[in-house]
């Protein structure tokens, strides 16, 4: 329930996308200016203020899409530049606040829903080779329902789904082993950057990966906080007791820098009944959000 717009505002802005604030039922008229005066172009990517598990998101290509979405939306939502690297990870860092410099405990790589043409087959024969994204057919039907009887050209390739979610379909699996000096440098400086920010994953596209670890042609399309999961944990080579244990070690990590927090700074624990008014607030948002994918 923390608002995505309040933490970029937080973030230096040479790190993220360009991103605009948008209120709900904002007249047609008053959207396209707001785009036209942030200097977007399409496709954009739209995505709820307070979301979670990627409800809500959609990329739109022109002004009809983006007034559809804008028009089901009955909350803050945000537009955002469309960040077109080919590669997306998930980086989870942590920091003791008595430290001054931190470390990255887990990185996990974001293979989209994506099929390969074989010059035979359909796309709905290609999307039913594949057990994942059978579970994504109500979406991918949807969306792509003009071309679902086209047959791809070899090597032909197509992103069904382009969204870096495992709710949406992505295949996650552990890159941990490409956790270097190099790169929590460059996270560290991202992430000691933001007040506060102590532990977390930050959601990244970038080029290539000897770029990241440069620290160019990357962006941090999204920073997740405490509620954060290490989602290299769902790398389906991965057993249940290794999930458990990441979990249990993250959880341990988070425990000690609310006590150092709350004892060295005052910062308060959340309190019992602050918590089910957030999980009420919470279930009440992933409602509403459901309706619109």
């Amino acid at each position: 329930m923390e608002s995505k717009w309040e933490v970029y505002q937080s973030m230096d802005r040479s790190v993220y996308p360009a991103t605009l604030y948008i209120e709900p039922h904002s007249d047609a008229s008053l959207i396209r200016e707001t785009i036209r005066s942030g200097k977007l172009s399409f496709p954009l990517i739209c995505k709820p203020d307070i979301g979670e598990r990627g409800l809500g998101v959609k990329k739109v290509n022109d002004e009809q899409e983006l007034a559809g979405y804008a028009a089901k939306m009955t909350a803050p939502y945000l537009v955002q530049e469309w960040v077109d690297y080919r590669n997306e990870v998930g980086i989870f860092y942590c920091r003791h606040p008595n430290e001054d410099f931190g470390m990255i405990t887990g990185i996990v790589n974001k293979e989209t829903v994506s099929v390969t043409g074989d010059g035979v087959s359909t796309l709905r024969q290609l999307v039913f080779q594949n057990e994942r994204y059978i579970l994504q057919w109500k979406h991918i039907s949807k969306t792509h329902s003009d071309i679902l009887d086209q047959v791809l050209e070899r090597d032909e390739q197509l992103v069904l789904v382009p969204y870096g979610n495992h709710v949406r379909g992505s295949k996650f699996t552990d890159v941990s082993h490409r956790i270097s000096k190099k790169l929590t440098d460059v996270i560290h400086r991202v992430s000691s950057a933001i007040p506060g920010f102590y532990y977390g994953r930050l959601d990244i596209k970038f080029a290539s990966w000897e770029q990241l670890e440069d620290g160019q042609a990357f962006s941090v399309i999204e920073v997740n906080g405490s509620g954060s999961e290490p989602t290299h944990i769902y790398d389906p080579r991965h057993s249940l007791f290794f999930a458990w244990r990441e979990i249990s070690r993250h959880w341990k990590i988070l425990y000690s820098i609310c006590e150092y927090n709350h004892l060295h700074d005052g910062v308060p624990y959340l309190k019992l009944k602050e918590g089910q008014q957030l999980g009420k607030a919470f279930r009440k948002m992933e409602s509403e959000l459901k309706q619109l994918s």
